[in-house]
């Protein structure tokens, strides 16, 4: 995958969409740029917590298994919503 970029006056890049959804790269996440020669490598930089809030849902971004029944999980979140809402 390769991609032209302009860097602006103050010295921005936009990365295109494709690029940004290709590595699921969002508003807020960090990268670690790298130079070596004449060469500049973009690192994305994940977070440690494997849950995150986006746009007010829980979304679980980790890669790998969860270690919970996230149906169980779910099940339990919803019973304790329909008794606050019943009180």
């Amino acid at each position: 995958m390769t991609f032209h970029m302009t860097v602006d006056k103050v010295g921005r890049v936009v990365l295109p969409k494709p690029l940004r959804d290709h590595v699921r790269l969002n508003p807020g996440d960090t990268l670690e740029a790298e130079v070596s020669g004449d060469q500049i490598s973009l690192r994305l930089v994940r977070e440690p917590a494997p849950l995150r809030r986006e746009h007010g849902v829980w979304v679980y971004r980790a890669g790998t298994p969860a270690s919970v029944d996230i149906g169980d999980l779910l099940g339990r979140v919803r019973e304790e919503r329909i008794r606050d809402l019943m009180e």
